[in-house]
């Protein structure tokens, strides 16, 4: 059964993975797009996704069509979150790609949509983009985060991510400086 198709109404978000998304013909046609609206909403928000501006929609599908291939590969893995068949959150991981890191891995993005806050959307994505790195044999799932997103990162340091490193006012957005902080998840 896929588990996109399950009934409207739940209060618990269902998360797909790649192939269960690309499978379900309907979100995956609209992925990219529902995907550049959460991500752009966010960074007209302030959010710390990589983005100073909010991303053009092409940035993002060209984004998730490198992930998806990165994924059909074995060097990656892309999550989902739906309420109700509505996009929510995603998140995803790259392998690092040089010969003598390839047993590791980079939590890139996670990003829940703002009405979504507060569901365990966020929670549930990272948990399952950890899952998806024991399988693939991922020994160590880096991360950096900014330094004033703590929501983000006391929600990593629940999940047994530790700091190995910070760079002091690395970020900077308009007049505003903030820490870089690299988190690290040792699954050996």
């Amino acid at each position: 059964m896929n588990r996109a198709l399950i009934s409207s109404g739940t209060a618990e978000p269902v998360i797909l993975d790649a192939m269960e998304l690309m499978s379900d013909r309907d979100l995956g046609a609209r992925f990219a797009e529902s995907a550049h609206q959460i991500l752009a909403d966010l960074v007209r928000g302030g959010a710390a996704l990589g983005w100073v501006e909010p991303p053009p929609r092409h940035e993002v599908a060209e984004l998730f069509s490198h992930i998806v291939s990165a994924v059909q590969a074995g060097d990656g893995a892309l999550r989902a979150a739906y309420l109700d068949r509505r996009l929510v959150g995603l998140g995803y991981w790259l392998r690092y790609a040089r010969p003598t890191h390839r047993p590791h891995a980079d939590l890139e993005k996670i990003a829940v949509d703002a009405a979504a806050h507060g569901r365990g959307v966020g929670r549930a994505l990272t948990a399952a983009l950890i899952a998806d790195a024991r399988r693939a044999g991922i020994e160590v799932l880096t991360l950096d985060a900014r330094g004033d997103n703590g929501n983000a990162l006391h929600l990593y340091r629940s999940l047994g991510f530790t700091e190995y490193g910070r760079l002091p006012g690395f970020v900077a957005v308009g007049e505003s400086r903030y820490d870089k902080v690299f988190c690290m998840l040792d699954l050996r």
